[in-house]
């Protein structure tokens, strides 16, 4: 056999190799982030509640969902540990880095238009509603206008 006709499938074999091979290997760093668990730590699940471990265990983890409120999970549902920082801002959205800014949102539109924003004025309001000669519909035009002709309903004028 020739080497050309070997080398598409020696090709092959090495990419199905270095495929599997880096699955394994994130499939080991997940299982050791999941054996790394402490009690007292912040997690993510899979399916994107945020908790806090109280105790873990071989299979198992007990987790708080809410002060007082606890669940137990298998340890393949923790998607992600979190750092501190991380857990608390997310979850009680503790955030320093806003906080340092002191960068003051308004809740109005005020700085958009240019106007100040006071609570004892009335804001203005804009008329949407069309005139009163203007709501006639097309379709009511055409009735009065064929009846203003003398036809009814169904007659029309070719013969």
């Amino acid at each position: 056999m020739d080497i050309l006709t070997l080398l598409p499938f020696i090709v092959l074999i090495g990419a199905m190799f270095l495929m599997t091979r880096s699955a394994k290997k994130k499939q080991a760093a997940a299982a050791q982030m999941r054996n790394d668990m402490q009690p007292g730590t912040g997690v993510r699940t899979i399916g994107g509640m945020y908790a806090t471990v109280k105790e873990v265990h071989d299979d198992t983890v007990l987790l708080e969902v809410a002060p007082g409120v606890h669940a137990i999970y298998a340890k393949n549902a923790i998607g992600a540990v979190l750092d501190d920082a991380e857990y608390n801002r997310i979850v009680h959205g503790d955030d320093e880095e806003l906080d340092a800014e002191g960068t003051v949102v308004p809740d109005d539109a005020s700085s958009l238009t240019g106007e100040p924003a006071t609570d004892d004025a009335e804001p203005a309001r804009i008329d949407l509603g069309k005139d009163d000669a203007d709501t006639e519909s097309a379709a009511a035009k055409d009735v009065k206008k064929a009846k203003d002709d003398g036809k009814t309903d169904g007659e029309a004028d070719t013969k």
